[in-house]
């Protein structure tokens, strides 16, 4: 069964407090959205990867790629307005049946075992994600105070989220709504249900200053 993964890298960095998007600032001494790729090629390297960058960031990737000698195969779709509009241009670029999976640029520490099992896993549930146990207590904001729920009852979500390639593609057929925060909420609004596995807890998303530190330590 063909495989594919979209890389959605479209984040500005406004929340790393630089310049730079934070899917191109080093770790370990290598780009993030390199790290992450290299994961997936690693984990099979047959897998058809497509990375979905902004236009305006695309000469900067290639540049990248020929500062570091980054040559792993992938296809660049162009990013959209949204996430969900940027999953859209990337799956332009998926053919034939198989299955795809979505993945953010900047969680480069997804494990090949979750990796696999989230494909192994699509075969049979065509509609699945990796997620992971909530540890803190949760509060609910009620309008007039907060209540607390039973954490047992919610998990975390991380990608990637993988798919039967048709399912997706007919799924982001519909129109777009602001509910539509994860390819699992898209599938979802179709009335399909979507399949758990357990994901690995260092798969986190790097989003802070403070989630660099730690990705320098998992490095």
């Amino acid at each position: 069964m063909k495989k594919h993964v979209i890389i959605v890298a479209g984040g500005k960095g406004l929340r790393m407090g630089g310049d730079i998007p934070k899917q191109f600032l080093p770790i370990g001494g290598k780009p993030v959205l390199m790290r992450t790729i290299e994961t997936f090629y690693s984990y099979d390297p047959s897998i058809h990867i497509i990375l979905v960058l902004p236009l305006a960031q695309q000469a900067y990737w290639k540049h990248l790629c020929e500062t570091y000698h980054f040559v792993l195969p992938h296809d660049i779709a162009d990013g959209g307005e949204t996430r969900f509009h940027s999953v859209k241009n990337g799956l332009a670029l998926v053919g034939g049946e198989g299955l795809v999976g979505v993945h953010d640029g900047v969680r480069p520490f997804v494990s090949r075992q979750v990796i696999a099992g989230c494909y192994d896993t699509a075969r049979q549930r065509h509609a699945v994600i990796p997620v992971i146990d909530v540890v803190e207590t949760v509060r609910h904001l009620t309008g007039v105070g907060s209540e607390t729920v039973p954490r047992n009852n919610y998990k975390l979500v991380q990608t990637p989220q993988v798919f039967d390639v048709q399912l997706l593609k007919d799924a982001y057929r519909q129109e777009y709504t602001d509910a539509f925060t994860d390819d699992a909420s898209v599938v979802e609004a179709m009335g399909k249900e979507v399949w758990l596995v357990e994901g690995n807890r260092e798969n986190i998303k790097l989003t802070t200053p403070f989630d660099l530190k730690i990705a320098e330590v998992l490095i």
